[in-house]
């Protein structure tokens, strides 16, 4: 999962002397909530493909208000100005914000939560250098390379005063592994399509408790409804039957016979099903309520997968690695199933699953119409664009390798409302750039979190 320390070292040289990410020695203190901030810039780029030249963008309360070439600005504004905008980058595989133990945490299992192994506290420098880099939100997860992953979230890069300010989406997505090595060793072929075959059977299962736990919603409604006609009846009939009562006490009285009471006989509530937390969430996973990302890297495992989730017509599937996938691509493509690619140079001791590993991928994937995220696989977020710019340097179009990190990871992670694009009403996360997104020569001048100026050039020593 995660790259030697010498082959990083030498990736993180190259990203040093490009201008890239270099990292502020501390963050600025964040502008007040409510202050009004106006960005101009000679290009704005609203989403990958979409620009507006000479536009403002007017920021209030953190969120976008209005975008356009002919804006006035109010007074009072702080106001930013810059050759290039765009949206914060998005690091759809990451490990930001998380302790090391839950990331690597080889014991969880579908119901483990990522926000309970997040640390607002932990990593500041790291967090000022992925911020300094552009990239403003990250899709963590725990056990990054445990068969089940638990549940991911999406966090903001951004200085916390605690969790609940750090986190953009509690609930982004399910997680499993597939065919990892665990301690150098790669599982055998059998163990492979095995694990493929579980998780197929996990979601089943999911789906079968999904169809249970409705019926009994829907036997509980027809109970309840039934118990109201029934109390509505009793009152609206409560005199004529308590003189009926009276009259046939009487009756017994004077026959000198016993009365007996008629007992009022309720139909019997439904039993609720067994409740697990496991199930349930893969419940919400068949349902496509939660995407499924899956780290797998084989053909063969990618084909098993595919064949047996093809049935689960809400399934969401997300492949992250895919060092194989163009072996499948056509069918990715069909059912517009992403793959998240990690496009940095690996060395002769990579692990099996990365025996094929090309860094012409990403391009070669999004040639084949399949929909394209760039990730850094827990590797370190502040690398991105440079894993961009290695992606489009191996044949990754420009507007697809932004739409990698900003669009298309707000589109997967059900974001695309909030995240990804400069638009009216999207939570204020943007970037003030001197050249194009995505260039060796450009540089970050600033950084929008929020709304709040997080990076700015005096903040740079």
């Amino acid at each position: 999962m995660h790259l030697p320390e010498t082959t990083l070292a030498s990736v993180l040289l190259v990203g040093a002397t490009s201008g890239l990410f270099a990292a502020p020695a501390s963050v600025p203190p964040a502008a007040a909530q409510g202050d009004l901030v106006a960005v101009r810039a000679h290009k704005l780029h609203v989403s990958p493909g979409n620009v507006l030249e000479d536009a403002t963008v007017l920021i209030r309360d953190g969120v976008i208000m209005q975008v356009g070439s002919d804006l006035t600005i109010p007074e009072g504004a702080r106001l930013i100005e810059g050759d290039v905008v765009c949206a914060g980058f998005m690091d759809p595989w990451g490990s930001l914000g998380m302790n090391a133990a839950a990331v690597v945490d080889m014991g969880t299992n579908a119901a483990t939560r990522a926000t309970d192994g997040v640390d607002p506290y932990i990593d500041p420098w790291y967090r000022n250098r992925a911020l300094a880099a552009g990239v403003t939100a990250v899709r963590v997860q725990a056990g990054m390379a445990s068969v089940r992953g638990g549940v991911g979230a999406v966090l903001s890069t951004a200085p916390a005063a605690d969790l609940e300010s750090m986190i953009l989406l509690r609930d982004s997505n399910a997680a499993a592994g597939l065919g990892l090595s665990a301690r150098g060793k790669a599982p055998d072929v059998f163990a492979r399509i095995g694990a493929v075959d579980k998780l197929v059977g996990d979601i089943n299962s999911g789906r079968d408790y999904s169809i249970v736990h409705a019926k009994y919603a829907r036997e509980m409604e027809a109970w309840n409804k039934a118990i109201a006609e029934a109390e509505a009846k009793l009152e609206k009939d409560f005199k004529k039957a308590k003189k009926d009562r009276d009259k046939e006490v009487a009756e017994a009285k004077e026959d000198d016979k016993e009365f007996k009471e008629e007992k009022y006989k309720e139909d019997k509530r439904p039993k609720p099903p067994k409740q697990d937390i496991e199930d349930a969430v893969m419940a919400r996973v068949a349902s496509g309520e939660l995407p499924l990302v899956v780290t797998i890297h084989r053909a063969a495992e990618m084909r098993e997968l595919l064949k047996g989730t093809a049935k689960f017509k809400r399934l969401r599937l997300v492949i992250a690695g895919g060092t194989e996938a163009e072996a499948v691509a056509d069918q990715l493509a069909a059912r517009s199933i992403p793959v998240i690619v990690r496009p940095i140079p690996l060395g002769a001791n990579r692990p099996d699953e990365y025996s094929g590993h090309d860094l012409a991928l990403a391009g070669r994937l999004a040639d084949a119409g399949v929909r394209v995220l760039l990730g850094s696989s827990g590797g370190g977020s502040a690398d991105l664009p440079l894993l961009a710019t290695l992606a489009i340097g191996h044949g990754l179009d420009r507007d697809k390798a932004l739409a990698a990190l900003t669009t298309e990871v707000a589109r997967t992670f059900d974001l695309s409302g909030e995240l990804g694009s400069l638009r009216p009403g999207r939570r204020a996360d943007l970037l003030v750039l001197d050249g194009e997104p995505l260039l060796p020569t450009t540089t970050v001048r600033y950084v929008l979190s929020g709304g709040r100026v997080l990076i700015s050039p005096d903040s740079r020593d």
